[in-house]
């Protein structure tokens, strides 16, 4: 269980930060960037749960957990020996899968792209599969140049996909979706 009592530290003043195991990165280092998209796909996710409920809300409420999970493994290099660390698992990812394939046995099928918005829930999930997705940019970039669990990139790769499914889902099953119309303002 974490234990925090004081909030400020003031040892970030000076445009550093630690990392899990008290390594010291610079605040705009890729390993700290990764973890902050996290963070703020995290917060977008709250913010859509302020429009959903039910089903939507609980695995909403469970993905919540997996990413301050995903959090703590970015937060965590891999260092010599044996690493005891929090990571993000394939079980959390096969989840995501179950779900995704659940929730789309009710949709419509696709003929166009769609354009994020529709219902409140469905634009908010939007917005968080667009974060989710630059935190998986972020993340790749960051594997290119220093050790990151692979897994990590997969269940960001998936949660934008199952937050995508999700929006159709909010929005009608995609009864309310709004799709792109290529060219239609020439």
């Amino acid at each position: 269980m974490v234990k925090l009592n004081k909030i400020y530290t003031r040892t970030g003043d000076k445009g550093d930060t630690g990392l899990v195991g008290n390594e010291r990165r610079v605040k705009y280092d890729l390993r700290v960037e990764a973890y902050g998209d996290i963070d703020e796909t995290n917060s977008t996710i709250g913010m859509a749960r302020l429009y959903t409920k039910g089903a939507a809300d609980a695995m909403l409420k469970r993905i919540q957990h997996d990413l301050f999970d995903l959090g703590a493994d970015l937060a965590t290099p891999y260092g010599k020996g044996e690493d005891k660390a929090l990571r993000i698992t394939a079980i959390q990812v096969k989840r995501l899968e179950i779900e995704i394939d659940s929730l789309n046995v009710e949709l419509k099928p696709l003929n166009s792209f769609v354009l994020p918005g529709g219902s409140p829930a469905a634009a908010m999930l939007h917005v968080a599969r667009t974060v989710a997705r630059r935190a998986e940019r972020v993340i790749c970039a960051l594997a290119s140049v220093e050790k990151v669990n692979p897994v990590a990139i997969q269940y960001t790769n998936r949660l934008s996909d199952f937050l995508f499914v999700l929006a159709r889902v909010e929005n009608g099953n995609g009864d309310n979706d709004i799709l792109w119309e290529p060219g239609v303002n020439r």
